[in-house]
């Protein structure tokens, strides 16, 4: 699992790289439309030394330009991990003829080789096929242009818009239950799962907008205006209703870790989803009464670790909801300007939920 995580970090590392509006794609792309190819690796350390045969070093400060014309030799480069600098031009690379590849061609069967010897990408520009293909450790990437991305980026928007929406009906939904004290671990499920639905379709439009570059940007603002806040979300849920504490802690980390690890399908299966948060997934309809966390941090300028200490004074949120002014007052930090706030916030959310179900 780590190794995968390295590779698609260093993957998306190497697509910022490339994406649109960088000097690299304007180089890469300059190669493409004079019709040549090249291979390019995209770091360096001595250890290098012994796959490079040939060439010369330049060490010179890196230009689309430059790119350009030395791809014109047929041979292979080297630039810095930064893309500051090129580094090596006009060589051969040599990778162990023993490491296994997919690939035909020469240039991308010695790009992936070195991909894996070294665990540098390498970009491999194909003359005959007019692509670009990023090599890292054992994957292959087939940089697309910019109006194909964007075709599968506002479909995937389209379908966050939508989970967003029925996460927000759902959520509205666990609201009411809360205050009228009827929650079961179902209807927790319910609402973990679309969070993490939502978060999920999110950090595929992510990736989308690392590759699209400059030309992401309407899409960055969309996308971040709708996931926003999604993750605290998550995180308050399983600090309602995890079993044993409601304090930051490993036991939420894990909890959390085990949401995200759930497969698509396993997400479909509310008890899979309700073991995820520590909770049997034989009995769907047992009770649950939530700590707070989730309704508290929807009152306004209520400091985090206030609301910390608010919970851990009452205990669970029905408790909260019954506090005089008084009440809250007892609890440290809280003077009578901000529990006023406090009961006047929470008021405001058990009349909305009401006006909610009967609208």
């Amino acid at each position: 699992m780590a190794g995968d995580i390295d590779q698609e970090l260093v993957l998306r590392e190497t697509l910022a790289a490339v994406a649109p509006g960088t000097e690299l794609r304007d180089g890469l792309e300059r190669i493409l439309r004079g019709r040549t190819g090249a291979l390019i690796v995209f770091g360096y350390d001595k250890s290098m030394d012994s796959l490079l045969s040939g060439g010369f070093a330049l060490d010179v400060p890196f230009s689309p330009q430059q790119l350009r014309e030395l791809a014109k030799m047929d041979a292979a480069m080297v630039i810095d991990s930064a893309a500051s600098k090129i580094l090596w031009a006009n060589t051969q690379l040599v990778p162990d003829p023993s490491i296994t590849t997919d690939e035909t061609g020469t240039r991308h069967r010695t790009a992936e080789r070195v991909a894996k010897q070294t665990g540098y990408p390498v970009i491999s520009v194909s003359q005959s096929m007019q692509m670009i293909a990023i090599y890292v450790a054992g994957r292959r990437y087939v940089l697309e242009d910019s109006d194909t991305i964007l075709s599968r980026a506002n479909q995937a928007l389209a379908t966050l818009e939508r989970y967003k929406q029925r996460f927000n009906e759902v959520a509205s939904n666990l609201t009411a239950l809360e205050i009228d004290d009827f929650v079961t671990i179902r209807d927790v499920a319910v609402v973990a799962q679309r969070i993490e639905m939502v978060l999920r379709i999110a950090a595929e439009i992510r990736g989308y907008i690392i590759e699209l570059g400059v030309d992401g940007r309407l899409l960055s603002l969309q996308h971040d205006e709708i996931s926003a806040g999604m993750d605290n979300e998550r995180e308050f849920i399983a600090r309602d209703y995890l079993p044993g504490t409601g304090k930051r802690s490993r036991k939420l980390q894990a909890s959390l870790d085990a949401l995200a690890e759930l497969s698509a399908e396993e997400l479909l299966d509310f008890s899979l989803v309700a073991k995820a948060l520590g909770h049997p997934g034989t009995d769907l309809e047992l009770p649950l009464s939530p700590r707070g966390f989730r309704l508290l941090s929807k009152v306004q300028r209520l400091p985090a670790p206030v609301a910390e200490r608010i919970v851990e004074h009452f205990g669970s949120l029905q408790k909260m909801l019954g506090a005089s002014i008084d009440d809250l007052q007892a609890v440290e930090g809280v003077g009578e300007n901000r529990a006023r706030t406090v009961r006047e916030g929470l008021s405001r959310l058990a009349d909305s939920s009401i006006l909610e179900r009967y609208v």
